[in-house]
C-alpha cells in the first residue's frame, strides 16, 4: 500500500530538479502523474521512463492555455486531479540591486514575475474546477528567500514573498475543501535556470557546485508528499514547511 494509492497528480516543472523528485516519489507511493514541462527534450524522456502511471505534457505556466491542457490531458489519462504541485520557477542568480542594469529592471521583473507568481496562479486557476470535485489539495514550491534574505536577489526573493501570500490567500478562500500549502527549500542542487532578460537562462546557478555541499532534491520531496496526503495532513492549510534547516552541507576540509 503507497500514501498515494488511487491518488492523481499533476506536477509543473516535473522534468528536473525537484519537480522530478516529486513525481518519483509520488508514483512510487501509488500515485497516477501529470507533468507540465517546458522542455522537449524532457518531456519526451519522461514519457518513455516513466510508463502508463506518468504523462508529461510540453507547455508553459505562463499560458493559462497550457496549464488548462495539462489540467485536461492529466484528467483524460488518469480520470480524475486530487493534487495540483506548483513547482516551476526561475532564478535571478542572486543579483544585488546596485548590479541591476536600470534599463532591465522591469523586464526582468516581469520574466520572473511571470513563472514564479503568475504561473502559479494560473496553474491553480486551470486545476480548481477538477480539485473541487475531489477535495484535493495544492502544494507550491516556496523558499528559503521567503522566510529571509541572502536566498537570492531582490527580484526572486520578492517573488517568493508573494508565494507566501498566494498560499494564505488560496487557503482562506479555499477552505474547507481544498487544502494550500507550500514548501520551502534552499540550497537545492538543481537545474534551476536564470533569466533571459539577464542573459542567465542557459545555466543553472547552481550545476558547478560540488556533490556534498547542496542538498538533494529527493531529500525535499517527503514534505510534498506530507501535504499532499490527507491521512498525514489532512487539517494543515495555509502553512509553509521550511526545509532550510540544514539547507547546506559543510564542504570536505582538506587533509592536513
Amino acid at each position: 500500500m503507497g500514501l498515494l494509492d488511487g491518488k492523481v497528480a499533476l506536477v509543473t516543472g516535473g522534468g528536473s530538479g525537484i519537480g522530478r523528485a516529486v513525481v518519483d516519489l509520488y508514483l512510487k507511493e501509488g500515485a497516477k502523474v501529470g507533468i507540465l514541462e517546458r522542455v522537449k527534450d524532457r518531456v519526451d524522456a519522461l514519457n518513455r521512463e516513466l510508463g502508463s502511471s506518468g504523462k508529461a505534457f510540453a507547455g508553459d505556466v505562463t499560458k493559462i492555455e497550457d496549464n488548462e491542457s495539462a489540467v485536461a490531458g492529466t484528467v483524460g489519462a488518469f480520470g480524475k486531479l486530487d493534487i495540483f504541485v506548483g513547482n516551476a520557477g526561475v532564478f535571478d542568480n542572486f543579483i544585488p540591486l546596485a548590479d541591476l542594469d536600470k534599463g532591465k529592471i522591469a523586464q526582468a521583473a516581469s520574466e520572473l514575475f511571470a513563472v514564479n507568481v503568475t504561473g502559479y496562479i494560473l496553474g491553480a486557476k486551470a486545476a480548481l474546477p477538477e480539485l473541487q470535485k475531489t477535495s484535493g489539495c495544492i502544494v507550491f514550491t516556496a523558499s528559503f528567500a521567503g522566510f529571509n534574505p541572502a536566498g537570492g536577489g531582490v527580484i526572486y526573493t520578492a517573488s517568493k514573498h508573494a508565494v507566501f501570500g498566494i498560499i494564505r490567500q488560496l487557503a482562506h478562500e479555499l477552505k474547507p475543501d481544498i487544502r494550500v500549502n507550500g514548501v520551502a527549500p534552499g540550497g537545492v542542487k538543481t537545474d534551476l535556470r536564470g533569466l533571459a532578460t539577464l542573459g542567465t537562462d542557459q545555466s543553472s546557478n547552481f550545476e558547478q557546485v560540488p556533490e556534498g555541499v547542496l542538498q538533494k532534491p529527493s531529500e525535499q520531496a517527503g514534505a510534498y508528499l506530507f501535504l499532499a496526503c490527507p491521512e498525514l495532513s489532512n487539517v494543515t492549510s495555509g502553512a509553509v514547511i521550511d526545509t532550510t534547516f540544514m539547507r547546506t552541507r559543510p564542504a570536505a576540509q582538506p587533509a592536513r
